[in-house]
């Protein structure tokens, strides 16, 4: 009896209640949402690149994802609605902001319980004190960028300057981050990382949620992020539902960027790689892993390429591979098994600006039964892994298996 707990990122569904305290490029978040705003522009034609025709994601909704776009939002995606052969329901997000480690600590049980700190959308974004701070420990006269982006953009503008210059490339978003880039060869993967290391505990002590060491290749035109990405996250003020499963003797694996979010808190194994070499390590875990084990895994680039770029045709073609490989997993669970699929936030990329947006996300159960779940908390979800484990659990959730 093991539970798979897997976070497609950025993947909403509309609906927030409070998504009117929420902007996006000084558009508010209300109408925003990803998995409708996707499915419409696949039946009209509008993401034919690489891909075409409607949204084709029948393993999803037949787990009832369609459904839980219409509950969440009111509207029946186009191409999905099939009747769920799964639990299905979606939840509101209680946390303020609208971020990975909010998204996630709160699905692992533990609402924020601060307000994140944000750096103010002008130029110079980051305090002095923040930046000398930069140039003290890399060793440099100054740093580029010093304001909010999109991480390839920042790079398109100030990649070649950062290579002739050698200072780092400091930037932020919507998000509480403090990112910095660097060229792998020209300043050097270790020296990026530890430079992100140090600068890790000033960043949490303001309560900025990330530091995000982005290195990147390539030459001026063609730069590349790498694989190589680094969070170095605040580690959560409480036990959360890695801790509750290791401390009652269940093996933890974290696939992908958990173990950084986490700080990895109650995780005894870590797989790392880019999506596709995530799906491998995932479905490794389904066929090999331990009796009463946990895996949480987070799939980040429907967020990072396709989200924040605005690429509602990649977005498309990651959510139907995505569909296809998790076809495969399901018939492969033991009996006993639950495959939970949710989300963190929204990243709507039909919408204005850059940033993520703030949206409702699915809950989607396999191997639970079948039948509507309703709306549910986010902290729920962890509560009904913890029971499905018969582990204790703690924090505001409560289970709807």
């Amino acid at each position: 009896m093991r539970a798979f707990l897997v976070v497609i990122d950025s993947v909403g569904i509309g609906g927030a209640p409070d998504a009117d305290s929420y902007f996006n490029d000084g558009v508010p978040d209300p109408g925003a949402n990803t998995l409708l705003h996707i499915a419409e522009a696949c039946a009209n034609g509008e993401a034919e690149d690489g891909r075409s025709g409607p949204l084709a994601l029948p393993v999803l909704d037949g787990l009832g994802l369609g459904r839980a776009v219409e509950l969440a939002s009111g509207t029946l995606p186009p191409g999905l609605g099939a009747v769920p052969q799964g639990r299905w329901g979606a939840a509101p997000e209680s946390s303020r902001g609208k971020d990975t480690p909010s998204g996630h600590w709160e699905l692992a049980g533990l609402p924020v319980p601060w307000d994140w700190h944000y750096f103010p959308d002008e130029q110079p974004a980051f305090p002095q004190p923040l930046i000398d701070a930069v140039c003290e420990i890399a060793g440099t006269e100054g740093t580029l960028a010093n304001c909010h982006g999109s991480g390839t953009v920042m790079l398109d503008r100030f990649g070649a300057e950062h290579i002739r210059s050698g200072w780092p490339i400091c930037y932020t978003s919507a998000d509480s981050v403090f990112q910095i880039a660097a060229h792998e060869a020209h300043f050097g993967l270790e020296r990026l990382l530890d430079l992100c290391e140090r600068m890790a505990p000033m960043l949490h002590e303001m309560k900025v949620g990330r530091v995000i060491a982005r290195p990147f290749l390539g030459e001026e035109g063609a730069f590349k992020r790498t694989s190589n990405r680094h969070d170095y996250a605040i580690r959560p003020p409480e036990p959360i539902l890695t801790n509750w499963a290791q401390e009652a003797g269940r093996t933890v694996h974290a696939v992908g960027k958990i173990g950084d979010i986490f700080s990895m808190e109650g995780i005894d194994h870590l797989h790392k790689g880019d999506d596709a070499t995530l799906m491998g390590h995932l479905s490794s875990l389904v066929d090999n892993s331990e009796d009463d084990s946990l895996t949480f895994a987070n799939f980040v680039e429907f967020d990072s390429l396709y989200g924040h770029r605005r690429d509602v045709s990649g977005y498309a073609r990651a959510l139907e591979w995505f569909d296809a490989e998790l076809g495969r997993l399901l018939p492969r669970l033991r009996e006993g098994d639950i495959l939970v699929v949710t989300a963190d936030h929204g990243n709507d990329p039909s919408w204005s600006g850059t940033d993520h947006t703030r949206e409702r996300v699915p809950v989607l159960i396999a191997g639970a039964g079948t039948g509507a779940l309703g709306q549910v908390a986010f902290a729920d979800v962890a509560a009904s892994v913890a029971a499905h484990l018969d582990v204790p659990a703690r924090g505001p959730g409560r289970t709807f298996l």
